[in-house]
C-alpha cells in the first residue's frame, strides 16, 4: 500500500536517556577517534561526547516511530524499505556524561520523489533543564513505495548554510574500516539494525552484504574536519549536514576529502567535506560542517 498521509500525525512518546561516561567514551572509541576531549577525565573542562553522539539517544525514538507505523496500516516490509537519505544536525552544545536527555520526534514532511516516498523527521533533544542540546532533521526514502498522493513540505526547514562552495584543493585522508566495524559501532552507539550485523538479513533486504552504518561513516567525516580544521576542538562544531549516497563495505578503505573552510559574515566557518567508499563513490555527499569562531 502507499505510505499514508497519517504518517504525518504519528505520535511517539518522548524518550529519556541518562548518558554516562562509559557510553560517550565507547562511541568515540568505536570510531577510532582518540581525541583527549572524549577520554581525559583529568582535563579541567571535563569530558564531552563526539559531536555526532546525539544519533545514539535519537535511535530509540526512531525505532518507536517505525514500530508505530503498523498502527496506520504500513506493513513491516514497507517500513523496512526506508533508507536514511540525508542528515542535518544543529548542535546547541555537546553532550556531556551525566546528562539526562529527552528526545521528541515528529514527522514534518511527506512527499513523492522519483525513488519513492520521502519522509522528513525532526528530532529535538533537550537536557534536564529543558535547554536544547541537538536538533536533527533527517530524510528517509521508502524505496519503491509512493505516498497516497500527499505533498506536504517541511514548514520550517533548516536554514541554508552560507559559504558552502568548495574552493581550493582538499586535504585527503584514508581510513581502514575493519571487518567488524559495524558490530563494534552497533554495541558502542547502541544503534541496532540487523542489516549492519546480520548477513542473512542484509542479503534478504537486497544488499550485497552487511554495510557500515551511515551515521558511522558521517562521524568519520566529522572527526576528520575537527582534526583538520578545528584544531581538535569538537566544541566548535555547530552544524553537520550530508547526504547518504553509497554503501561502505567491510573490510574496506574509505577516503575523506576536506576542503578549506570559508569564513562567513556571522563569524562562523563552513567546511565542505565528502566521504568516498573503496570504489570512489560518495558514501557521504555534499557534506558541510559549520564551525564556531576559531579564536586561535
Amino acid at each position: 500500500m502507499p505510505v499514508p498521509t497519517a504518517l504525518l500525525d504519528l505520535a511517539v512518546d518522548p524518550v529519556v536517556h541518562d548518558v554516562d561516561l562509559r557510553w560517550t567514551m565507547a562511541y568515540a572509541a568505536a570510531l577510532g577517534d582518540h581525541n583527549d576531549r572524549y577520554f581525559d577525565t583529568m582535563q579541567p573542562d571535563a569530558v564531552v561526547a563526539h559531536p555526532l553522539f546525539p544519533v545514539c539517544p535519537e535511535w530509540e525514538a526512531i525505532v518507536a516511530s517505525r514500530s508505530k507505523s503498523s498502527t496506520i496500516g504500513m506493513t513491516t516490509a514497507e517500513v523496512l524499505t526506508g533508507v536514511h537519505a540525508a542528515h542535518d544536525i544543529t548542535i546547541h552544545r555537546l553532550v556531556r556524561p551525566g546528562d539526562r536527555l529527552t528526545t521528541q520526534l515528529q514527522i514534518v514532511a511527506l512527499t513523492d520523489i522519483g525513488p519513492g516516498a520521502k519522509a522528513t523527521t525532526r528530532l529535538v533533544t533537550v537536557d534536564a533543564d529543558g535547554q536544547p542540546v541537538a536538533t536533527t532533521t533527517q530524510d528517509a526514502i521508502y524505496l519503491g513505495v509512493p505516498t497516497d498522493d500527499v505533498h506536504q513540505l517541511d514548514p520550517m526547514p533548516p536554514a541554508a548554510i552560507a559559504g558552502s562552495e568548495r574552493t581550493g584543493a582538499p586535504s585527503t585522508f584514508s581510513l581502514d574500516i575493519a571487518a567488524g566495524a559495524a558490530h563494534t559501532y552497533t554495541e558502542c552507539a547502541r544503534i541496532w539494525n540487523p542489516i549492519h550485523t546480520d548477513r542473512a538479513v542484509a542479503l534478504a533486504a537486497g544488499l550485497p552484504d552487511i554495510i557500515l552504518h551511515g551515521t558511522a561513516t558521517l562521524a568519520h567525516g566529522v572527526t576528520a574536519v575537527v582534526d583538520a580544521c578545528a584544531g581538535g576542538r569538537p566544541e566548535l562544531v555547530r552544524r553537520i549536514t550530508g547526504r547518504f549516497a553509497a554503501m561502505v563495505a567491510m573490510p574496506s578503505t574509505i577516503t575523506i576529502n576536506v576542503w578549506p573552510g570559508t569564513l562567513t559574515p556571522d563569524g562562523t566557518t563552513t567546511v565542505p567535506f565528502e566521504v568516498l567508499n573503496a570504489q570512489g563513490d560518495a558514501a557521504v555527499k555534499d557534506g558541510l560542517i559549520v564551525l564556531g569562531a576559531i579564536d586561535g
